[in-house]
């Protein structure tokens, strides 16, 4: 048997940062630091930073007055921001860069007065974070059903920005259906508010489809990121398994499987692949080779926030 490694995978740079960033504040002020939502989607890595002092709450007015508090990488609404400031909250923003720039795209769609649709799931942090970021209603679109049936009120003014960790094909065909209803769409790469990550581990799960028998991905069942690459290997016709980690993995999947694809969304980290790879070995009769794919070296880095920088 065979496990093929995609490349890349696990960690991207804003949750490295976010992560990061809970690890020192816990070191600069001391326990407990309190963290608005989790601070990424991945349990291992909530409950590592649980045992180091941190302390995760659904909202703001659960912390208590003038405590170190967190924003998690998925950002926040105005609203998240303004109730902080009034319980005299000390913030530090997680928030990933990159989901910062669609805050800062779509506030400037508003100043220009276009309609706005948000391409994203519903209910997502991401999603409610971007859409409290401007004053005016958002018209949310979450699938191609969507697309060819939302109502707008200015056809003639439209813009939309995306979720940052869709599936990019999906957001293509959306982005389509959209531009065909509404020649006056403001024209721009479909996946521009796609991360490079989400792009690049779509990317390798594909090119790893094409070499394996059997798709297993580490991820939360909320991570978004996750769900879309067990989503391809389903598409390319593979048995595809969302796991949380080794625990999850039944005997029984790999029943005349001889490649195994092995990936991690961007929010697991390395260690449980490894631990996946253990457990494969274990209940495998035969050899187990492990071998990495060709892929992208990812070199991309984000600056700490100013408060817990050395």
């Amino acid at each position: 048997m065979q496990i093929i490694l995609a490349k890349p995978r696990g960690f991207c740079a804003g949750v490295t940062r976010a992560i990061e960033t809970v690890e020192r504040a816990i070191a600069k002020f001391g326990a407990p630091v309190y963290v608005r939502h989790e601070i990424v989607h991945n349990k291992f890595v909530v409950e590592s930073l649980k045992k180091k002092g941190a302390i995760f709450v659904n909202e703001v007015e659960q912390i208590p007055t003038g405590a170190i508090s967190i924003f998690s990488a998925h950002g926040v609404s105005d609203k998240v921001e303004e109730d902080a400031t009034k319980r005299g909250l000390d913030v530090i923003d997680a928030t990933c860069p990159l989901v910062s720039k669609v805050h800062r795209e779509a506030k400037k769609y508003e100043e220009e007065n276009y309609e706005i649709i948000l391409i994203g799931h519903r209910g997502h942090p991401e999603v409610e974070g971007t859409s409290g970021r401007v004053k005016k209603p958002v018209i949310l679109v979450t699938n191609e059903e969507d697309a060819r049936n939302i109502q707008i009120n200015n056809s003639q003014k439209i813009a939309y920005v995306s979720q940052t960790t869709l599936s990019v094909d999906d957001t293509k065909k959306i982005v389509e259906i959209l531009e065909q209803r509404f020649p006056s769409l403001e024209k721009g790469l479909a996946t521009k508010d796609i991360c490079y990550a989400t792009q690049n581990r779509q990317d390798a799960v594909r090119s790893l489809c094409k070499i394996v028998d059997l798709l297993l991905v580490i991820g939360a069942q909320n991570s978004s990121n996750s769900n879309r690459l067990r989503d391809l290997g389903e598409e390319s016709g593979l048995p595809s398994y969302l796991i949380n980690g080794a625990s999850d993995i039944q005997k029984n999947w790999f029943k005349n499987v001889e490649k195994i694809g092995l990936t991690a969304g961007a929010s697991a980290p390395e260690i449980l692949v490894q631990e996946v790879i253990t457990k494969i070995k274990e209940i495998s009769k035969d050899e187990v080779l492990v071998s990495d794919m060709n892929g992208i070296e990812e070199s991309t880095f984000f600056a700490l926030p100013r408060k817990v920088r050395k």
